[in-house]
């Protein structure tokens, strides 16, 4: 929000990060060199190679794989294209992930999305895009992902019978609890908790492949004869199995959320991502392959939970281990997302988009606590709508509509600022490429779904008077000033945050 409605200097208090006492408002008089705190406030660069690895990875392998792996199958109707469609769909993720290393390269601010669309296309677009990100889309994509923690961490305890739907929601919210607060106390602590979850993510897979590559070498390939056969095809399934893929891949974009804490980010960024999508793609599709030497296609697409009715068919009592695997896979995929997506409130909040308090950091911890945790009471209040499904349909384009116009935003700043130091640079046709399937994407969602689409389209709309309302209206009642004030110097103090003393250019 604009600079009117959020507290003047003079509303700020000051925490001496040494001593931790709270000195007079920066108003109060020039602060000399020897108040300084020895340390700077800073978000710090803490994210390795190994650590940017683990975000991507750690945050693209979710449940789907696990448990409903149908949606490409579903579209393509036979196991050959399925799996064409698996290696196509990490191919194009690589496209975007790609593109978003030139960016990440050459735009040295944290935000990913955001910050690429703000650089390239100005404020509006880039506050509708964290307006929707706020309000709906982050909220309700971590309740989703949180209730299949609670669900699968519970299930070997109520086997054979279900899971409470309470005790889902009870352990669901101590999961969202301990994520958020790994990630209010310290950066080091979640970068080696994620580096532990993707490890366990990469072993469920291992635990699949290998038995299935196992199958594959005794001759169970009677799943794959005639694997190009249809009964019936229909090309518009084709733009709808590529939509589910993309789904399945979404993350390569995460540690474009943190570049301003990424080590040497004009070597790391490129490499953590080509690795990154050659571990997931390669995974992904040997995955399948796995299945298939096990299911057939109608047993997968029947199944509720195909890595677990693959385990019990395969691995006897030792499959009550896949729920488990499940539920660290979720986990992951929770601590990644919060980690990465708290960055770009931060900077947005640093841009004047959002109130002043979310771009403050901890004296002593250096983490964006307020960014964090503003999380929190949404997500939980998604817990209990019955229809979060249904919301992340509605906003499910809005995704790659945003995706689709920050890679368009590389390709324009291309002509608009062709002096830009660019340390890692893709041919065109790879941004082009993948803007244009992005958008294809959407414009088929509008003709394919206007309904649900259509919904997710005026709830993306509400950022417009949003953006004017708190923004660019600079003539607010002194009331409401002086509440933000009281608000944010009350909230720094219970909280221990102080603005950042500097940022990345």
């Amino acid at each position: 929000m604009s600079s009117s409605a959020l507290p003047t200097v003079s509303g700020r208090v000051h925490l001496n990060a040494a001593t931790n006492g709270f000195v007079q408002p920066a108003d109060a008089g020039a602060r000399q060199p020897s108040q300084r705190p020895p340390n700077k406030v800073v978000l710090k660069k803490k994210v390795t190679l190994l650590r940017g690895i683990s975000i991507i990875i750690g945050t693209i392998i979710g449940a789907g794989i696990f448990i409903s792996p149908k949606g490409i199958l579903k579209h393509t109707g036979t196991v050959g294209m399925a799996l064409i469609m698996w290696t196509a769909c990490g191919v194009l993720s690589l496209f975007g992930a790609l593109s978003y290393a030139e960016l990440g390269t050459s735009i040295k601010k944290s935000g990913a999305h955001y910050t690429y669309i703000l650089e390239a296309f100005g404020p509006l677009p880039a506050f509708v895009r964290v307006w929707v990100e706020l309000i709906v889309i982050r909220p309700a994509a971590t309740a989703v992902i949180s209730l299949a923690f609670g669900q699968y961490i519970l299930e070997p305890i109520f086997m054979p019978c279900g899971v409470p739907e309470i005790a889902i929601k009870m352990v669901t919210t101590i999961g969202i609890t301990v994520v958020m607060y790994i990630n209010s106390m310290s950066v080091s602590w979640t970068a080696r908790l994620q580096i532990f979850l993707t490890f366990c993510k990469l072993a469920a897979i291992l635990i699949i492949i290998f038995p299935g590559m196992v199958q594959l070498f005794k001759g169970e390939t009677q799943h794959f004869n005639q694997a190009f056969k249809a009964k019936e095809f229909s090309l518009m399934g084709v733009p709808l199995a590529f939509y589910s893929g993309m789904y399945a891949y979404a993350g390569w974009f995460y540690m474009n959320f943190v570049t301003e804490e990424v080590e040497n980010p004009e070597k790391n960024i490129p490499l953590a991502i080509c690795i990154s999508m050659a571990v997931v793609t390669v995974g992904y599709v040997l995955t399948n392959v796995a299945y298939f030497a096990v299911m057939s296609p109608e047993e997968l697409l029947a199944s509720e939970a195909v890595a677990v009715t693959f385990a019990e068919r395969l691995m006897g009592k030792f499959s009550i281990a896949v729920p488990i695997f499940v539920a660290l896979s979720c986990f992951g995929s929770m601590n990644g997302g919060i980690f990465a997506v708290a960055r770009m409130f931060y900077v947005a909040s640093r841009e004047g988009h959002l109130p002043e308090i979310l771009s403050m950091i901890h004296v002593r911890k250096h983490t964006p606590i307020p960014a964090v945790i503003v999380l929190y009471p949404l997500t939980i209040l998604m817990l209990f709508m019955s229809d979060i499904y249904s919301l992340l349909n509605f906003l499910s384009f809005a995704r790659w509509l945003f995706i689709g116009l920050a890679v368009t935003g590389l390709i324009y700043l291309r002509y608009k600022r062709p002096d830009m130091p660019r340390p890692f640079k893709v041919p065109l046709f790879i941004p082009a490429f993948f803007a244009f399937t992005c958008l294809f994407i959407v414009a088929l969602s509008l003709y394919s779904d206007p309904f649900n689409t259509g919904i997710g389209f005026l709830i993306t709309l509400t950022g417009i008077p949003a953006y004017y309302l708190f923004v660019v209206w600079d003539k607010k009642p002194k009331c409401f000033k002086r509440l933000m004030n009281s608000m944010t110097t009350t909230a720094q103090i219970i909280l221990e945050v102080v603005p950042p003393e500097e940022h990345a250019d």
